[in-house]
């Protein structure tokens, strides 16, 4: 392995560990995991989202103009639904390779400004804005203090701005319900999964998955508008998480085993029998660990633009929900994280212990 770009963009945030303890493979992994994974970890911590100017933010953006150009295009040929898949293919195409092509960009602008310190700054800093577990655990406890507030309305919009589901038919329930499953889900979207790929192929990777799933999030419905256009984009989601969700699922049972009251047992139990009942082949698997641990029921009817939306019940409801179980959420969303980076912190010592003393 040399100093070149190629290395700086896919093991950007490893060269800098490689190469300052002489090109040796157990600095290399220590740079990996230390600057691929605990250091956004940490940033994010630390500092949450970027209030301005965030990049997935601007993702969105380019996935709208992006899809009004096809759009245009599709109204003078004449859609149809195989035309369609063809233009959600090239949406899907433009918006991922933008975003890989974006962390490869900047990337290599570190690199070229600072060497390798630049690429691995640089490459967990565009990691770092491709998590948020900061971000997500604030946002459902706002919601957890509106409701405690007895403020349904306002708790209606904070939860809006984490779902896409319709909020102005919940009740505080439904609030409850929505903020949790949320949660749950993104636990694996916002957290487990660009870590998982940063790990893989560095900042790059990560970028890229991002885009994969704000592509879900826009365009993946099977409403009469999307069921066509965003059909490549939900399978692309489906496929990208399908790993990383199971690891989710596996670090989710750790914490329920090591948290008074929670049963890692019964949340294994019902991933089992009603994971495989929901919508989406990775969505399910977080819920119905979560679920079991806590002894609640998730599942029900959701609205969608309108549109009635019924998902398979999943746990058994040994108590009822309360908002207490936002927070229980948070603290399932925060003990993942923790246990993805004692993961990476064994597989680093293990891989050492197999190099060896040396490091070579």
């Amino acid at each position: 392995m040399d100093g070149s770009l190629a290395d700086a963009a896919a093991w950007g945030l490893g060269i800098i560990g490689w190469r300052w303890a002489g090109g040796t493979a157990k600095a290399l992994w220590l740079g990996v995991l230390g600057l691929g994974v605990w250091a956004p970890v940490a940033l994010d911590l630390l500092f949450g989202d970027p209030q301005r100017g965030h990049p997935v933010a601007e993702l969105g953006r380019l996935i709208a103009v992006l899809e009004r150009v096809l759009r245009r295009v599709l109204v003078r040929i004449g859609p149809t639904p195989l035309r369609e898949k063809a233009a959600g293919t090239l949406l899907w195409l433009g918006t991922v390779g933008a975003a890989g092509g974006a962390a490869l960009l900047v990337e290599g602008a570190g690199y070229a400004l600072a060497g390798p310190l630049g690429a691995a700054l640089v490459g967990a800093t565009v990691t770092w804005l491709c998590i948020a577990v900061r971000g997500l655990g604030r946002a459902a406890v706002e919601v957890e203090a509106a409701l405690a507030a007895g403020d349904l309305a306002l708790a209606r919009a904070r939860v809006g701005r984490i779902v896409g589901r319709d909020t102005d038919r919940m009740d505080e329930d439904g609030v409850v319900r929505a903020a949790v499953e949320t949660v749950a889900e993104n636990t694996t979207d916002a957290v487990v999964a660009p870590l998982f790929f940063a790990l893989l192929g560095g900042a790059p990777l990560a970028a890229m998955y991002r885009a994969v799933n704000t592509l879900d999030a826009m365009v993946g419905y099977r409403d009469a508008r999307y069921r066509h256009v965003g059909w490549w984009s939900a399978r692309m989601d489906d496929g990208w998480n399908w790993v990383p969700a199971r690891l989710t699922g596996l670090l989710m049972l750790a914490v329920a085993a090591c948290v008074p009251g929670w049963s890692a047992r019964r949340a294994l139990a019902v991933w089992r029998r009603d994971a495989s009942k929901h919508p989406s082949p990775n969505s399910g698997i977080p819920e119905s660990v979560l679920a079991g641990a806590l002894g609640i029921q998730l599942g029900g009817r959701n609205w969608y633009r309108g549109v009635p939306s019924d998902r398979a019940l999943l746990g058994d409801a040994r108590r009822g929900r309360t908002v207490d179980d936002i927070r229980r959420s948070v603290a399932m969303l925060y003990g993942t994280t923790a246990g993805f980076v004692l993961l990476t912190a064994v597989l680093g010592w293990t891989v050492f212990g197999t190099i060896g003393a040396d490091g070579s």
